[in-house]
């Protein structure tokens, strides 16, 4: 699905991952739009490093893991170290969501969000958890 000259560029940016990230992807065979194409985008872009692995679980049968990472959507993408910092992406990353699906993988593998130390001070005070979700469409 990505050109040469793409795979070059991402290939040359992933050498920059610092830690191993796993790539934990939810998916099932029946009633999942895009689930077959998220899986080749996760796929070809796991190609591109050494420090990428992945990781296929359906989301039905494997429902205890799912529940560990909170998936209760699919295709839904996972990307995880090994001391379990993680984002999860939902839906295909692909078109405008290709880049931050990149960046993601980049962000967890360096182990730093890119907040600004006002903002981690914000949420270092915060005494109950919260739950943030980011919508992001094309329009």
């Amino acid at each position: 699905m990505l050109k040469d000259s793409d795979k070059a560029i991402i290939r040359k940016e992933f050498e920059k991952l610092s830690k191993p990230i796993r790539i934990v992807y939810f998916t099932q065979e029946h009633e999942c739009a895009y689930c077959k194409e998220t899986a080749m985008i996760i796929n070809e872009v796991a190609e591109l490093s050494d420090k990428i692995s992945v990781e296929v679980y359906d989301f039905i049968k494997d429902k205890e893991i799912a529940e560990k990472y909170r998936v209760d959507k699919i295709p839904a993408t996972v990307i995880a170290t090994d001391n379990d910092s993680r984002i999860r992406f939902y839906g295909i990353p692909s078109g405008y969501e290709f880049v931050t699906f990149l960046e993601d993988i980049k962000m967890v593998s360096s182990g730093d969000s890119g907040l600004e130390p006002q903002t981690r001070d914000f949420l270092r005070k915060l005494k109950k958890p919260i739950h943030m979700q980011i919508f992001v469409t094309p329009t």
